[in-house]
């Protein structure tokens, strides 16, 4: 395993840390959020610990960029996955605000990434 990570780049390792933290923690955002519907304490906890695997994820990404950068395109896009789940799986309806700040969110991490 030590060998295949040596092999990779450090803007590839770090955006493979970024997404799957964000795919973990939005996943978690999801468990959380059937928690608050229906009220069963393991989809808590297990929305907590999905969570914070997530941030481990962030936190690894750390070793390959600096904090500014990292928490940025971490949060930028973990609340467009976040919204468009909602979309799919809550058939919550974006605004046009709301679209306005997704496309707007994803030119951010286009030149944040430059």
């Amino acid at each position: 395993m030590k060998n295949f990570l040596a092999t990779r780049s450090p803007a590839v390792l770090f955006m493979g840390c970024i997404i799957t933290g964000v795919l973990l923690e939005a996943i978690g955002d999801v468990v959380l959020k059937k928690w608050a519907m229906v009220h069963h304490n393991l989809l808590l906890i297990g929305g907590l610990f999905i969570y914070f695997i997530g941030a481990i994820f962030w936190a690894f990404s750390l070793k390959y960029e600096l904090l500014s950068k990292s928490i940025s395109i971490f949060t930028i896009l973990n609340l467009i996955v976040v919204a468009l789940l909602g979309v799919f799986l809550f058939q919550e309806k974006l605004t046009l605000v709301n679209k306005l700040g997704i496309l707007l969110g994803i030119v951010s991490v286009i030149l944040i990434e430059q």
